[in-house]
């Protein structure tokens, strides 16, 4: 059984080992890289991992106590743009991938990110050819607003990414 819960300072090794993988099995889904990452200190991980409430959020799925998937929430930091937040990091282990996990992990970020009071709106890029995580997000209720074009370059190839939307509906 898939469980959701927010990440604690104590998860940061396992964090960052799935994020190391993260960025090696998925080069083109993130903006940072495993050169970039593999040789953070565990204090600064762990920094990054503890909830601020109303700022941010990491959620990791774990089965049988074994992190599987994470997603980080986080609000725009400037006071005109404090109706959004965004999502970040989404990344499900290959093993895990079509069991749920991902659902969940969104559905909880989502979930959280309508409890932030004034929250309007969450956005996030995608991989324009990820077609999994396109269908999840639009699943979800993510809808395509742009594309932006050659938003990467990874081992010298343009990376193009779509830019969706998600709005809250409870008539804010």
């Amino acid at each position: 059984m898939i469980s959701i819960r927010p990440f604690t300072a104590t998860d940061a090794a396992a964090y960052q080992a799935l994020r190391l993988a993260a960025l090696q099995d998925a080069p083109t889904a993130f903006a940072s890289s495993y050169e970039e990452e593999c040789n953070r200190p565990l204090d600064k991980v762990a920094a990054r991992l503890g909830p601020q409430p109303g700022e941010s959020c990491v959620f990791g799925a774990f089965v049988d106590g074994a992190l599987v998937g994470m997603v980080g929430l986080k609000r725009d930091e400037h006071i005109k743009l404090a109706h959004k937040a965004f999502v970040w990091g989404v990344y499900v282990a290959p093993t895990m991938r079509g069991r749920g996990a991902g659902q969940k992990l969104m559905k909880a970020a989502l979930d959280h990110a309508a409890s932030w009071p004034g929250l309007r709106q969450v956005y996030l890029g995608v991989n324009a050819v990820n077609q999994p995580a396109i269908r999840l997000y639009e699943r979800m209720g993510f809808a395509t607003y742009g594309r932006e074009s050659a938003c990467m370059i990874v081992n010298g190839e343009a990376i193009d990414e779509l830019l969706m939307v998600w709005i809250l509906d409870d008539g804010r």
